[in-house]
């Protein structure tokens, strides 16, 4: 069975946030300075996510990405991979991860049965690396990806988010640092994810302008979207030394290919990155509902879906009224994921 929404979308991509704790305080995710965490036992167990994605799955869900806050900061994560990648009909499962604990958790992860991740960073400049992140060190980040590396995953993406006046300096260093050891990179415009992270359209660095500075110097040649519903526009160098890839949900949105449902760690189903919230799973569970009923009530919800929050913000941004981010309040990205 696969679920189509009002605009015919399917189901197909399922974000899970697995804790919404998060070692790091990145200023385009959670510049918070008071954050009320969500209560340990109101985050879903191993075994409630993996029976969710196993009925999630049957309604046509054939990859899984893990998420957080960051989810290396969940204990014994490596149970939920290995319980995830033994579900049939499960094509893909990844990781995203900003990195600062992967070096000493990569074998586990690989043993369990994760074979891509996603990793952010943002710059390759230990001082910037402090502004941007809060707090942290640059060093166990790069030290995660080359372990990641020697164990033998591929692909290892690099994620990083371009802000104007913050890290627009530091393009041509992540293309190069990528095309040197292998690594894909995406570069993600500045998104007004959250409510907190003070969002701007003039701090934000365009897919146009990201392109243009690094085609100068290495010439690119588009691929396009993998699947056609990837959220990346993808492309490679001419001269075959690597890919990169832009994700431009501002100024090229691509609601209209959305395929992700998002999980988040206390069990809400959500079904769009910019959601002002979801919808209970866990009470259910936790009330002892059965697996058909569980369907019927996400089946209902992606039926009825017919978010196209980036559309809408650019048809906003292009008409006179303008577009305030403060106008439209969604869900944190720290208990959403990416």
């Amino acid at each position: 069975m696969t679920l189509t929404d009002t605009y015919y979308r399917p189901a197909k991509d399922l974000r899970i946030s697995v804790t919404d704790r998060c070692n790091l305080r990145c200023t385009y995710c959670m510049p918070l300075d008071e954050y009320v965490w969500i209560d340990k036992k109101e985050i879903l167990t191993f075994e409630e996510i993996t029976r969710l994605a196993r009925l999630l799955i049957g309604l046509g869900v054939d990859e899984i990405r893990l998420t957080g806050g960051e989810p290396l900061a969940r204990k014994d994560l490596e149970i939920l991979v290995r319980q995830l990648s033994g579900l049939e009909g499960l094509k893909d499962l990844s990781l995203t991860t900003n990195g600062v604990f992967l070096a000493e958790k990569i074998a586990a992860l690989a043993s369990a049965g994760l074979r891509r991740i996603n990793v952010s960073l943002d710059t390759l400049n230990p001082d910037r690396f402090r502004q941007i992140t809060q707090r942290g060190d640059l060093n166990r980040v790069l030290e995660g990806l080359f372990a990641a590396k020697k164990m033998g995953l591929h692909p290892i993406k690099i994620n990083a988010v371009i802000e104007r006046g913050i890290n627009d300096c530091d393009i041509l260093d992540l293309v190069e640092f990528s095309r040197e050891h292998g690594f894909s990179l995406r570069f993600i415009e500045f998104m007004d994810v959250g409510n907190s992270n003070n969002w701007r359209s003039e701090r934000m660095v365009s897919k146009r302008e990201i392109l243009q500075i690094v085609h100068a110097r290495y010439p690119l040649r588009e691929l396009g979207r993998q699947k056609g519903t990837a959220p990346s526009i993808d492309y490679e160098f001419e001269d075959r030394r690597g890919d990169l890839g832009v994700i431009a949900s501002v100024t090229e949105p691509f609601c209209s290919s959305c395929t992700r449902v998002r999980l988040t760690a206390d069990g809400k189903l959500v079904t769009c990155l910019f959601s002002e919230a979801g919808h209970d799973l866990k009470v259910l569970m936790r009330n002892g509902v059965s697996d058909e009923e569980l369907v019927d009530f996400i089946s209902h919800i992606w039926l009825q879906r017919k978010d196209r929050y980036s559309d809408e913000r650019l048809e906003a941004l292009k008409s006179s009224a303008g577009y305030q981010s403060r106008d439209h309040k969604k869900i944190e990205m720290i208990s959403l994921g990416g």
